[in-house]
């Protein structure tokens, strides 16, 4: 923590007893970690048809290339965005997020 944060938290408890605990809890909330995935589509089959499914095996999914995949947090959308190679060599991907999902539409796709 700097000193001009802990003398803005000092402020604060000070001038509003109770107040430094409610920012000591905010960043504790901000610590939480949260599982990020990145979804490229999904497919639907039954269990007779994944049971003989064997090593370079292909399973189409739902989405095209080029279509924005869903960035989920914790099971909910939170954000679209595109597939990116993040390293040189093309051994990593990442996604440029192109929209972030307000609670209302991320519920739809819940």
């Amino acid at each position: 923590m700097t000193d001009t944060e802990d003398f803005q938290q000092g402020t604060i408890a000070e001038t509003h007893p109770g107040m430094a605990d409610d920012l000591s809890r905010h960043d504790a909330i901000l610590r939480i970690p949260v599982t990020v995935q990145v979804v490229l589509g999904s497919a639907k089959m039954p269990v007779a048809h994944l049971m003989k499914l064997g090593r370079g095996a292909v399973v189409a999914l739902d989405q095209r290339v080029g279509e924005p995949v869903n960035v989920v947090v914790n099971g909910r959308i939170v954000a679209r965005g595109e597939v990116v190679v993040v390293d040189e060599d093309n051994s990593r991907f990442g996604v440029s997020l192109t929209e972030i999902v307000g609670s209302a539409d991320a519920d739809a796709f819940n």
